[in-house]
C-alpha cells in the first residue's frame, strides 16, 4: 500500500482514556501518534481549557465559570480539566498540535497560548470567519478549516480564509478534491477514521493525515 498518512490523534486515545486528557494525549503519544488534535473553549477569565462541548458533565459552563472554580471539577472519566497551556507542556514538540477553537471570539487567546510551544501547530475551525480573522492577524501561521458537507470549491475557500489544511469528513474525500488542495500546496486532512480499511483508501487517494481515536489503526500492514 502507500506509505501511511501521517497519523493525528483525535482527541487523544479516547478508547483507552477519556478524550481531550493529560492522560488521553499521553497515550496517544505513545502509541506514536505524529499528531495530536483537541478542542479548546476560554473560561470567563480568559484561561484556555481543553474540552470538547462548552459545559462541562456537571453542567458547569466553560464561558461562564472562572478556571479557579472549573479546577476542582473533572470532566467525563474523572480526569482534571487540562489547560491548553499543559497540553502544550506534556507534547514538548513530539507531535504537531491540531488545535481546534470551539469557543466564539478566542482566537487572539488561543494564538498567544500557542506562540509558546516548541514545535510545529496548527488552529482550525468550522467557524470558516474565525479562520479568516486569524490569517488576517498574521498570514504565516498554518490554519485549517473543518466542513461536514461538501464544498464545491476547496481551493477557493482556502484562498478566502488563508487556511493551508483543509479537514473534510473522510466520506467526502475524492480523488479530485485532494488533487485541487494540492495544487494550491495545501494538506487534505481526513477525520474522523475509526476502522482498519479506510486508511488503506484515503491514503491511496493521496491524503497528508489520518485523524482517529486510535491511532494504532494507522500502522502499515
Amino acid at each position: 500500500m502507500a506509505s501511511v498518512a501521517l497519523r493525528i490523534a483525535h482527541r487523544g486515545m479516547p478508547r483507552l482514556a477519556p478524550e481531550n486528557t493529560l492522560a488521553s494525549f499521553a497515550l496517544a503519544l505513545d502509541a506514536g501518534a505524529q499528531g495530536i488534535e483537541l478542542d479548546v473553549h476560554a473560561t470567563r477569565d480568559g484561561v484556555i481549557v481543553v474540552h470538547h462541548d462548552p459545559v462541562l458533565p456537571g453542567g458547569e459552563a466553560i464561558g461562564d465559570s472562572l478556571f479557579t472554580a472549573l479546577r476542582d471539577r473533572t470532566t467525563a472519566g474523572g480526569e482534571v480539566l487540562p489547560t491548553l497551556a499543559e497540553v502544550c507542556a506534556l507534547v514538548r514538540g513530539r507531535a504537531e498540535l491540531f488545535v481546534e477553537v470551539k469557543g466564539a471570539g478566542i482566537e487572539r487567546m488561543v494564538l498567544d497560548v500557542m506562540r509558546g510551544y516548541d514545535g510545529s501547530f496548527a488552529i482550525h475551525s468550522f467557524d470558516h470567519a474565525l479562520i479568516a480573522r486569524l490569517h488576517a492577524l498574521d498570514d504565516t501561521l498554518r490554519l485549517g478549516v473543518l466542513f461536514e458537507d461538501p464544498v464545491a470549491d476547496p481551493a477557493a475557500l482556502m484562498r478566502a480564509t488563508g487556511a493551508k489544511d483543509v479537514w473534510p469528513h473522510a466520506p467526502l474525500i475524492t480523488e479530485p478534491l485532494v488533487r485541487e488542495v494540492h495544487d494550491v500546496a495545501g494538506r487534505v486532512i481526513a477525520w474522523t477514521v475509526n476502522d482498519a480499511t479506510t486508511p488503506r483508501h484515503l491514503t491511496t487517494l493521496g491524503v497528508d493525515g489520518l485523524c482517529g481515536d486510535d491511532v494504532r489503526i494507522f500502522a502499515a500492514r
